[in-house]
């Protein structure tokens, strides 16, 4: 991304979560599932790869480095914010294989800066694409230590993240884990100086990691319908001499027991027959008649869509952030040997016809029309048409 502007799938992905009551409607940003976060085994995990991570800036930067404690502890993307620079250098390494989720690294530009220094041995590095792409080479080392500890358990073969991908840019764009998750902080000494790297695991991903680990918290098991009640289908039998009912006994007729109703209480069960209340059912050679259950249909309440809390957002996040805009004169299409036969004086003849609207647009996609104007000694355009939100998408795919 370069500095200052945002790319269109950024745009696309922030605003995949705006409210639909629009700007200032709220806050909240799209949430998963909680999980169940098992800390002291995942703190006694970040307490050996810490050394790892020492060992890893050592061997790139040949600077001492050591880490202090690690802390590991239960995150949520506010609590994180609070944390972190208003600017950072984060860099992505999302698990992709054996685990799958969300795994982010985030650390200060001055530690990032120190870092390149120190690997490409220049004074006055800047964290351009060639020092993200360093910092990106010691995320890479770090993570595979993590990987390499994880897969020594045998519990997560094949265990993988993607490629990790590093970007500087403002906290507010960054895009965090959802819901819960685990934050780890290790505290670096490089050069004299103490750095913080911190690093964010999706709660599903914290929660595999710490059983493979031979931890994690189980779930709650609630108690189902089979367990709440008998099944249906299936009666009780009561002993062959009679049954006892509310303390009495019942007599039993040709072998078979009279059926009462229970205390002030109806409990309807398949192969049970009860008598209805006020009526005498008929016998027939000494046993009941069985009377047709009356079956019904059962009718389910149809409930509205509700709207979940993917499609929440808050879009003031990125109201000050700057964006490309350009006025689009007209198109053509030349061939190799046209182009370079160009020279000064030629004339290109563009697709559009003289008086015609130009195009207006963000990030290189078009949202409206407008005519050239002239303002003092400057070109300007007078916008004449926005285009429908629907051609904005249509534009995008």
């Amino acid at each position: 991304m370069s500095e200052g502007s945002i790319s269109q799938e950024e745009i696309d992905a922030l605003l995949s979560g705006v409210d639909v009551g629009g700007i200032g409607s709220g806050s909240s940003f799209a949430s998963g599932p909680d999980v169940a976060l098992d800390i002291p085994t995942l703190q006694t995990f970040a307490g050996k790869i810490k050394d790892k991570l020492a060992e890893v800036i050592k061997g790139m930067t040949e600077q001492d480095c050591t880490a202090g404690e690690a802390v590991v502890e239960g995150c949520d993307r506010d609590k994180l914010l609070a944390k972190i620079p208003e600017v950072v250098v984060a860099v992505m390494a999302d698990y992709s294989a054996g685990l799958a989720g969300s795994h982010l690294f985030l650390m200060s530009p001055e530690f990032a800066t120190k870092l390149v220094g120190y690997i490409n041995k220049e004074e006055n590095p800047n964290l351009d694409d060639m020092g993200l792409s360093v910092i990106s080479e010691v995320i890479s080392s770090h993570s595979g230590a993590e990987i390499t500890e994880l897969s020594a358990t045998g519990k997560l073969p094949g265990l993988a993240t993607n490629p990790p991908e590093a970007v500087n840019q403002p906290k507010a764009m960054i895009c965090m884990p959802q819901g819960n998750f685990c934050c780890f902080t290790y505290n670096v000494n490089l050069g004299g100086e103490t750095y913080t790297l911190w690093e964010a695991v999706a709660g599903t991903v914290a929660d595999g990691m710490a059983k493979a680990l031979g931890g994690g918290v189980a779930p709650v098991q609630e108690l189902g319908a089979a367990q709440a009640a008998p099944a249906a289908g299936f009666t009780q039998q009561a002993p062959m001499g009679g049954m006892q009912m509310g303390g009495m006994q019942q007599p039993m007729m040709g072998g078979m027991g009279m059926q009462q109703p229970m205390m002030g209480m109806q409990q309807p069960m398949m192969g049970m027959q009860q008598p209805m209340m006020g009526m005498q059912q008929p016998m027939m050679g000494g046993m009941p008649m069985q009377t047709p259950p009356n079956v019904q249909n059962l009718q389910f309440q149809n409930f509205p869509p509700s709207i979940s809390s993917a499609e929440q957002g808050n879009i003031s996040l990125i109201m000050d952030v700057f964006m490309e805009m350009t006025v689009e004169l007209g198109r053509t299409k030349k061939t190799i040997k046209d182009i370079l036969g160009l020279g000064e004086g030629t004339i290109i003849e563009l697709d559009k016809l003289a008086g015609e609207p130009v195009d207006i647009l963000v990030n290189h996609k078009p949202i409206a029309k407008g005519e050239v104007v002239v303002i003092d000694e400057n070109f300007g355009v007078r916008v004449t048409e926005i285009l429908p939100a629907l051609e904005h998408v249509a534009s995008s795919m």
